[in-house]
């Protein structure tokens, strides 16, 4: 039994406004402490563009303080990379609740597996999508066309994949953890797999820029993660109790 099925309402609300007074306070920190590096941090979250870029080639500011903002919006970016194991910690630390003490158990390998997914999904994005979608946008350019991406335009982009690949990338995580709850079970994965699919390639419509190459781009790594999804439901799922199996098999 779970031991918090008598705490009312407004107690978990408080719960949440603690958890994420804590996030936000992380995240802050993070932005300031990245703001002392803001410009070396935006030219690595820029070195994918600069290297596919013809030479001599730069990007802009169209508005006087857009420079100064866009440093800010990095800090901010940087901040939130930075603080996103506390951010997912509050968060299961706000579910845990709600689980059996056994299952509670597992909350403490769950954080530092969803802080890896998130960190690697930002890192498949930017050394894997980055260079071949930017190379993509940059092949429109002809002898009349010159391609001038402003820092603004630029880091609105680069930043909008980098969350939407480090959210997508906890795919796995959340599946099996659903899974090890009895909420879902291998064979619903594998029988909603064309399902799945088809929300893979809307999801990814709706995160990316609307352009197939990284939509595409999106959604086959989705499709990867899902099979993994599968699995990992099949070592860590919960198992039917063997009495529930001998009772079926009776009737």
């Amino acid at each position: 039994m779970r031991e918090d099925e008598k705490i009312p309402f407004t107690s978990h609300l408080e719960e949440l406004r603690k958890r994420l007074i804590t996030g936000f306070i992380a995240i802050g920190v993070g932005a300031v402490i990245s703001f002392a590096f803001k410009e070396r941090l935006f030219n690595i979250l820029v070195q994918p563009l600069i290297k596919v870029m013809e030479e001599g080639d730069t990007l802009i500011f169209t508005g006087l303080p857009e420079a100064f903002f866009t440093y800010l919006k990095v800090a901010l970016l940087a901040g939130i990379i930075l603080a996103s194991p506390v951010i997912l910690y509050e968060f299961w630390m706000f579910v845990a609740p709600g689980l059996y003490k056994k299952e509670r158990r597992l909350l403490g390998p769950i954080v530092v597996l969803s802080s890896f997914f998130f960190i690697g999904g930002a890192l498949f994005g930017y050394f894997i999508v980055f260079p071949w979608g930017f190379k993509f946008f940059l092949g429109f350019a002809t002898e009349t066309i010159r391609p001038l991406p402003s820092m603004k335009e630029y880091f609105a982009f680069s930043a909008k994949l980098l969350l939407a690949f480090g959210v997508v990338f906890e795919l796995p995580l959340v599946l099996t953890f659903l899974a090890r709850l009895g909420i879902v079970s291998v064979d619903f994965l594998r029988r909603n797999r064309k399902y799945a699919l088809l929300l893979f390639f809307i999801g990814a419509a709706i995160l990316t820029p609307p352009d197939v190459i990284t939509q595409i781009m999106m959604a086959l790594p989705l499709m990867a993660l899902y099979e993994i999804s599968i699995i990992g439901a099949r070592i860590f799922g919960r198992k039917k109790p063997e009495v529930d199996e001998v009772k079926e098999s009776a009737t």
